[in-house]
C-alpha cells in the first residue's frame, strides 16, 4: 500500500493528478443546488418547528437524510414506531424547498433499521433470499417497497451486490449480506430486488462499488485494502445492471485498491468513480458515496479535503451518516466546504449542475410522498 495517500502531500498530489483548479465561476450557485449533494444522519424522533436541523433543511443546505434505528451506544436515533416515523418523514418533506431524499439501510437480516419488534415487516438476509428464486426475491422486495413508501421513505440503500468471495469477510459474508458466491446469481437476485422496490416507487441502490465481498477488514473501522483479494468478477453485477438500464443509484465504497488508484480510496477516487464506473462501465445515473464518516476516510482526511476529493472524483451525493448523532453538524461543515469550493472557482458551476440534473431526474422518476 502506498502510504503517501494518507499524508498532506498525498492529498496535494491527488489534486495535481486529477486536474487543475477551475476558473472563477461567473454565477452564484443556489444553496439548494449545493445542498442536494449533501445527505446526512441526524438525531431525533421528531423535529420541532424551531429545530436547528429542520432550519437547515428549509434553507436547502441538506438534500437528504439517512435514518438509523438506534445510536451506536444503544440509545434511540430516529425510529420508535411506524406512526412516529411517518410523521417524522412528513415533517422533513414539508420543510424541504426542493427534492428531498429519505434513505434507510433496509437490506434484511442483520442490516435493517426497521425492526419487527417495533412494528415493521420481517425481512430475511440476502444470503437466505439467494437460496430461493429471483422471483421470490422480487416479491419480498416489493413488500419492503410498499412499507417504505407508506412510511414516506423514498430510498433504500439496498441491494448489496458484493459477491461472497470471502465468506469470512467481517462486514459482508460474515453477516449474511451477500446473495451468493456466484456473481451471476448475485446479478439475478439484485436486479429482482431492485425491480421489486422500483415497482413501489422506491429508489434502490447497488453497493458497495467496486466490491467489498473479498475484503479482510471492515471499512467502518479503518483502511480496507482489497488490492490482493479483489477479483474482476466482482464487477459482474454492476455490468449486468447497467446493461439492463439500471435507473437507481450506485454507492461507491471507501476501499483501497492500488491497481485502480495508488493514492485514494474508491469513494474519493476519480479513477474508480469516473473512469471506471462512469466511463468504462457506462453508468450515467446518481452515484452516492458510502458514509464519508467511516474511519477509512476520517482517519486520513479532514471534512474539507473529503468534500473536495469526493466531488472531484465524480460523486453526486456525499453521504455523512453516523449512528452517533454527529452527522448533521458535520454535514453543515461539508456544505460550507462545498460552498467555498464553488465560490472560489475550484469547483465549476457546471460540475454542480450535472449532479443536480441527475438527482432531480432520479427524484422525478421514483421518489414518493412529495
Amino acid at each position: 500500500m502506498n502510504l503517501k495517500k494518507y499524508t498532506a502531500l498525498g492529498v496535494l498530489t491527488a489534486f495535481l493528478l486529477h486536474g487543475p483548479a477551475c476558473a472563477e465561476p461567473t454565477e452564484r450557485i443556489p444553496d439548494a443546488m449545493l445542498g442536494a449533494m449533501i445527505m446526512c444522519s441526524f438525531e431525533g424522533t421528531e423535529l420541532a418547528e424551531d429545530d436547528p436541523f429542520l432550519a437547515r433543511v428549509r434553507a436547502g443546505r441538506v438534500g437528504g437524510v439517512c435514518l438509523f434505528n438506534r445510536r451506536h451506544d444503544g440509545g434511540t436515533m430516529n425510529v420508535v414506531s411506524p406512526q412516529q416515523l411517518e410523521k417524522l418523514t412528513r415533517t422533513l418533506r414539508e420543510a424541504a424547498p426542493g427534492p428531498f431524499l429519505i434513505a434507510v439501510d433496509q437490506e434484511g437480516g442483520r442490516v435493517r433499521r426497521l425492526w419487527p419488534g417495533k412494528g415493521f415487516t420481517h425481512l430475511p438476509p440476502a444470503a437466505e433470499m439467494g437460496r430461493g428464486t429471483p422471483e421470490q426475491t422480487r416479491q419480498t422486495a416489493a413488500r419492503v417497497g410498499r412499507e417504505l413508501r407508506g412510511l414516506g421513505i423514498n430510498v433504500n440503500f439496498a441491494p448489496v451486490v458484493d459477491v461472497n468471495v470471502n465468506p469470512a469477510c467481517p462486514i459482508i459474508g460474515g453477516l449474511g449480506r451477500s446473495f451468493s458466491d456466484d456473481e451471476h446469481a448475485v446479478s439475478a437476485h439484485a436486479l429482482a430486488f431492485g425491480q421489486g422496490l422500483m415497482a413501489e416507487g422506491v429508489i434502490p441502490t447497488l453497493k458497495h462499488f467496486p466490491g467489498h465481498g473479498s475484503s479482510l477488514a471492515d471499512s467502518h473501522l479503518g483502511t480496507t485494502d482489497i488490492t490482493h483479494t479483489w477479483q474482476k468478477r466482482e464487477l459482474r453485477p454492476y455490468v449486468d445492471a447497467i446493461a439492463a438500464g439500471w435507473p437507481g443509484m450506485i454507492m461507491s465504497a471507501s476501499l483501497f485498491h492500488a491497481a485502480l488508484d495508488p493514492e485514494l480510496p474508491g469513494s474519493l477516487s476519480k479513477n474508480v468513480t469516473t473512469r471506471l464506473l462512469r466511463e468504462r462501465l457506462g453508468f450515467d445515473g446518481v452515484i452516492v458515496t458510502d458514509s464519508l464518516l467511516m474511519q477509512a476516510v476520517t482517519d486520513h482526511y479532514t471534512v474539507e479535503q473529503t468534500v473536495e476529493l469526493a466531488v472531484d472524483a465524480g460523486a453526486d451525493i456525499l453521504l455523512f451518516a453516523l449512528d452517533t448523532g454527529e452527522g448533521a453538524e458535520i454535514a453543515e461543515r461539508a456544505f460550507k466546504a462545498l460552498r467555498k469550493l464553488v465560490d472560489s472557482g475550484r469547483v465549476s458551476p457546471e460540475r454542480i449542475r450535472s449532479s443536480w440534473r441527475r438527482i432531480n431526474d432520479l427524484y422525478d422518476r421514483f421518489a414518493v410522498g412529495r
